[in-house]
C-alpha cells in the first residue's frame, strides 16, 4: 500500500513539472543574423543588404523586434518592398522597433501616414512553441475609401533554439506581396 502511495504521489510531482516547464513561454530574445541563403521571398533590399540583424528583446509581458539593415543599396526607386522582417517597414525599419504585448489581447493606438491618422491594432498570440505576431494598420484614404493592412508574423525556434524562423504574410495594401521565411542563425 505504502509502495502504490509513493509511485502515485512521484507521478502527480512529475505531471507538475511537466505542467510547469510548458507553461512557461518559449523565449524569442537574442540577436539574430539573417540567413539570405535559407530564406526565401526577400525584398530586394533585405537580399542586397550586406548584413541583416534582427534583435528581439521578451520579458513576461512585452516582446521588441528591432532589425538593422546594413550596407548594399536600396532598390531603385526607394520601396522597401514586402520580403520578410525590416524589408524597410517591417520591425527596425524606419518606424523603429515593434512591440507586442505577451497577453494575448488586442493593443490599439492612433498613427499617423503622412496627412493621414488612422489606428494601430496590434496582438501576439503564443500557440505551442511558436509566435504569432498580428500588426494591423487601418486609416480612410483621400478619397474616403477605408485602408486596412495587415502583416502577421509567425515566429519558430529550432529544438536548439540556434535558428529563428520567421514567416511573413501580408493582406492589403497597393501591391499583395508574397509570404517570405526569413531565417536567422543566433549570435
Amino acid at each position: 500500500m505504502k509502495r502504490l502511495f509513493l509511485i502515485a504521489g512521484l507521478m502527480t510531482a512529475f505531471l507538475l513539472v511537466v505542467v510547469a516547464v510548458s507553461a512557461q513561454k518559449t523565449s524569442f530574445a537574442g540577436t539574430w543574423g539573417l540567413d539570405k541563403a535559407a530564406s526565401q521571398g526577400l525584398s530586394p533590399r533585405m537580399q542586397g543588404a550586406d548584413k541583416v540583424t534582427l534583435t528581439i528583446t521578451q520579458d513576461a509581458n512585452t516582446i521588441s523586434l528591432d532589425t538593422k539593415i546594413e550596407g548594399g543599396q536600396p532598390p531603385a526607386g526607394g520601396g522597401g518592398g514586402g520580403g520578410g522582417m525590416g524589408g524597410g517597414r517591417g520591425p527596425g525599419g524606419p518606424a523603429g522597433p515593434q512591440s507586442y504585448n505577451l497577453d494575448g489581447k488586442e493593443a490599439t493606438s492612433d498613427v499617423t501616414f503622412g496627412q493621414n491618422t488612422g489606428k494601430l491594432t496590434t496582438k501576439a498570440t503564443m500557440s505551442g512553441g511558436s509566435l504569432a505576431l498580428m500588426r494591423k494598420t487601418s486609416f480612410t484614404g483621400q478619397d474616403g475609401s477605408e485602408r486596412v493592412n495587415t502583416t502577421t508574423q509567425t515566429l519558430s525556434l529550432s529544438a536548439d533554439g540556434k535558428k529563428l524562423t520567421v514567416v511573413t504574410h501580408r493582406e492589403g495594401g497597393q501591391q499583395q506581396a508574397p509570404d517570405t521565411t526569413g531565417v536567422y542563425n543566433k549570435q
